[in-house]
């Protein structure tokens, strides 16, 4: 009942992140909300992880929608079912990493993103 729901909201805020993302990487100086906060432009090593997220969120935004029905046929399959649970992990283990940063903008912006983030994994991987 939830998850279609959970899942397009999740698929759109995994849209931003991406658009944050990529302004990382092209340089814009916003290195203060991401990575541990130590670069107000990110280095080259940290853009690469940046192209890297971008792709993983993707990844999980169509396996979301999938996994809910939005798109396809129901996420039922095993292999659905397991993948969403570790990309709920994946984002579970991102709210501690983000919470524990030493970039207090980090801390303050990114905890409460990763903290939603994972809420709406979690109702999609319920499927409920």
């Amino acid at each position: 009942m939830f998850a279609p729901v959970a899942a397009v909201v999740f698929a759109v805020l995994l849209g931003a992140l991406a658009v944050f993302q990529l302004a990382l990487v092209v340089g814009v100086p916003l290195g203060r909300l991401a990575w541990g906060g130590g670069d107000r432009v990110l280095t080259a090593r940290k853009r690469v992880g940046s192209v890297v997220s971008v792709v993983l969120y993707a990844v999980f935004a169509v396996l979301a929608l999938l996994r809910a029905g939005v798109v396809g046929d129901r996420g039922e399959e095993l292999w659905a079912v397991i993948a969403m649970w570790v990309a709920t992990a994946y984002l579970v283990v991102g709210v501690v990493l983000n919470a524990f940063s030493r970039s207090r903008p980090e801390r303050f912006v990114m905890t409460p993103v990763a903290l939603v983030l994972a809420i709406l994994a979690l109702v999609v991987a319920l499927g409920r």
